[in-house]
């Protein structure tokens, strides 16, 4: 047994309600939104992880499951970008943004031989570049659409001055919509000095040296770079020419 992994008993149970209501109670008393957002999302992660830690066994041993896993979860990732964004109707363009970032960026690593192409290495390495490729995705599009919404006035002056109606929105949306990239980019900035991210320390809790835990964390930065700048790209296109839109 590895002397470094997290012990599961009854005081990681009650850390865990701890900071869930915890976290509740700071977003309810705070004013930053309902509270039970955190404890059902909470929830949610406690028994999606427990699901798919009985699942996984199972795909880890299968290469076609192996495809099939990591088809679901960009599912998953296409279906909550576009009701983060806000209609169903965005399904399509938001798997398209997500796909734009994630195919390329897996394609090159996989296909240098840089990952192997095995399912204990495939699962982990696209989930990640994908849950990066729908964050991205998800807050250009608002920020985009909120900018939209909020400078419509120069948007019709845009407009007015001869602007075709997607250049208009691009002028008006694309500043802001590449701030959705901040958070990786500080996140890459910063890595081995304000944080260990989770691919560092996987690797060492699986037993590996130091180097190559962080030569495995770069890839994975500079990777998620890569997918973010391409989805966030897309996505703002798609703003600018109507495809990705909200009910209103």
């Amino acid at each position: 047994m590895n002397d470094a992994a997290i012990t599961f008993g009854p005081a990681l149970v009650a850390v865990l309600v701890l900071l869930a209501v915890s976290g509740a109670a700071v977003v309810q008393l705070g004013g930053l939104g309902p509270g039970r957002a955190v404890l059902i999302a909470a929830v949610r992660a406690a028994a999606q992880l427990a699901v798919v830690s009985l699942v996984i066994i199972a795909v880890l041993r299968s290469a076609p499951l192996t495809g099939l896993f990591v088809l679901m979860m960009f599912g998953i990732a296409a279906v909550t970008s576009a009701r983060r964004v806000g209609t169903w109707a965005n399904l399509p363009w938001t798997a398209l943004a997500i796909a734009a970032g994630v195919v390329p960026v897996l394609a090159l690593v996989l296909g240098a031989g840089v990952v192997p192409l095995k399912p204990i290495a495939v699962v982990p390495i696209a989930g990640i570049v994908i849950g990066g490729a729908m964050t991205a995705t998800s807050q250009a599009a608002r920020r985009a659409l909120d900018e939209l919404k909020s400078r419509h006035g120069e948007y019709e002056a845009a407009l007015a001055l001869g602007f075709l109606p997607r250049p208009a929105a691009l002028e008006i949306c694309r500043p802001s919509a590449g701030q959705a990239l901040i958070p990786v980019l500080d996140q890459t900035r910063t890595v081995g000095l304000v944080t260990l991210p989770g691919a560092y320390v996987g690797v060492l809790l699986g037993g590996a040296g130091p180097v190559q835990a962080g030569m495995t964390q770069v890839l994975v930065l500079i990777g998620l770079l890569a997918a973010e700048a391409v989805s966030i790209l897309v996505a703002v296109q798609f703003v600018a020419a109507g495809k990705l839109s909200r009910a209103e």
